[in-house]
């Protein structure tokens, strides 16, 4: 088939007509597949059920003689620091080991900054404008929580070595208002890019108007790799410390798609005082986070190379299907000129792009045929995506069967509403 926007009038007929057969009878199957967010596979969920009976359930010392089934350990028992600390590249005392979720983490840290300041003596950024950037299309999670606490959102388009950074640098430089700027720095979501070691040096480095910004460093797919070797990404927090800002950055990790994604263990890391600043405000949340779960993590895994081990049993589940993804829809839209999609090398998502004004429509369809995907704008603040392009696809949780079937009705949802979109329809 020739590329769509290059068909004559009957050659779109005739295209319409196909697609359109092929859509019906979609519909008339009667389908339901849910590919709206990046969970974890039961398979994925079972690779850690000998986490749950590998201690014969009397597992509850710590090594330092600590109880764990009782209150206190406010920032995570030694071992797992140890442990968690290399896998977020810092210091056991440059790391809080929280509850199960970042999520609940970051939501908190950026609170913080909004009641308390982001160090003591500071203002508030409450009593201040404030302002983050955000890398767009990025973590629809993340921006809900700055629309949750009043705060003003900026877009920053997204590149496949990390954020525009002239763009970055000009908005920081020029206005104290400017507070932050989320990152998921490594197979971000949804685009799958790698902050190159130039985007990391110049975040660490760049002139900030105001003296309280952060870099809120979202590492979430930090160990999940596709195939072939790990991406690399340099230390942010050893690039601000030598760049003369070490409080710059507050850094975020989970085991939520290592271990159980509900039952995981949550981590903040980042310069001492920053860690002090993050105690002193949890000390008024919590008497200490889950304990147990933290022993069991570290038996079950026991050290650096018991977690990479470990997800090259997560990637031999997920690969087949991210490349059941890519295959579909080059077969359906590849040579097309009607949408380009990313070819990650890890972490949960692929992102599509079609042509401008089309996203919401395509979403529409697919849901109707009995796919339902991301809503349309969710990867932009405020749900807006300002050409109305943008798609996330989300291939952990269903079958590779299922997920042929749903590429497949995205494809030709993506095809018709080009063609609708040529005819004026």
């Amino acid at each position: 088939m020739p590329k769509i926007d290059a068909m004559t009038p009957p050659e779109r007929k005739t295209a319409r007509n196909e697609l359109g057969q092929r859509y019906r009878e979609y519909q008339s199957r009667n389908i339901a597949l849910d590919m709206t967010r990046g969970k974890p596979c039961a398979a994925q969920l079972d690779l850690s059920l000998g986490m749950l009976d590998g201690a014969g359930g009397r597992l509850y010392r710590a090594q330092d003689g600590t109880d764990c089934r009782n209150y206190g350990g406010l920032d995570g028992i030694p071992e797992a620091k140890a442990l968690f600390a290399d896998y977020m590249e810092v210091a056991p005392e440059e790391l809080i080991i929280g509850g199960n979720s970042s999520l609940t983490l970051m939501h908190d840290a950026m609170a913080w900054a909004v009641l308390f300041g982001v160090a003591a003596g500071s203002t508030p950024w409450g009593r201040q404008g404030n302002v983050i950037l955000c890398p767009s299309p990025g973590y629809d999670r993340h921006f809900a929580i700055c629309q949750h606490l009043g705060i003003e959102m900026i877009p920053v388009a997204m590149k496949a070595d990390g954020p525009d950074m002239e763009a970055v640098e000009q908005l920081a430089a020029g206005d104290a208002s400017v507070k932050g700027i989320w990152c998921v720095p490594k197979y971000s979501n949804p685009t799958g890019a790698v902050y190159s070691d130039d985007v990391v040096g110049r975040l660490a480095a760049m002139p900030a108007k105001a003296p309280d910004f952060r870099i809120f460093w979202d590492n979430a797919y930090t160990v999940h790799h596709l195939d072939g070797a790990p991406a690399r990404l340099a230390s942010i927090l050893k690039a601000c410390r030598k760049s003369g800002h070490p409080d710059r950055v507050l850094l975020f990790g989970s085991t939520s798609k290592i271990s159980f994604a509900g039952s995981g263990l949550a981590f903040m890391a980042g310069s001492p005082a920053n860690m002090a600043w993050a105690k002193n405000h949890l000390g008024f949340q919590t008497i200490g986070p889950d304990k147990l779960s933290q022993l069991r993590h570290v038996a079950f895994f026991k050290d650096m190379a018991g977690i990479l081990q470990h997800m090259q049993k997560h990637a031999a589940i997920l690969k087949p299907k991210f490349d059941a993804v890519l295959e579909v829809l080059e077969r359906e839209l590849g040579g097309k000129g009607v949408a380009e999609w990313t070819r990650p090398t890890g972490g949960y998502f692929i992102s599509i792009d079609t042509p401008p004004g089309c996203a919401r429509r395509v979403v529409q369809m697919a849901t109707e045929a009995g796919v339902r995907l991301t809503p349309a704008g969710a990867p932009y603040p405020y749900q807006k995506d300002p050409l109305d392009r943008n798609i996330r696809i989300a291939p952990s949780f269903p079958s590779v069967a299922d997920i042929r079937t749903a590429i497949e009705v995205l494809g030709i949802c993506i095809q018709l509403t080009r063609l609708e979109k040529l005819e004026g329809k």
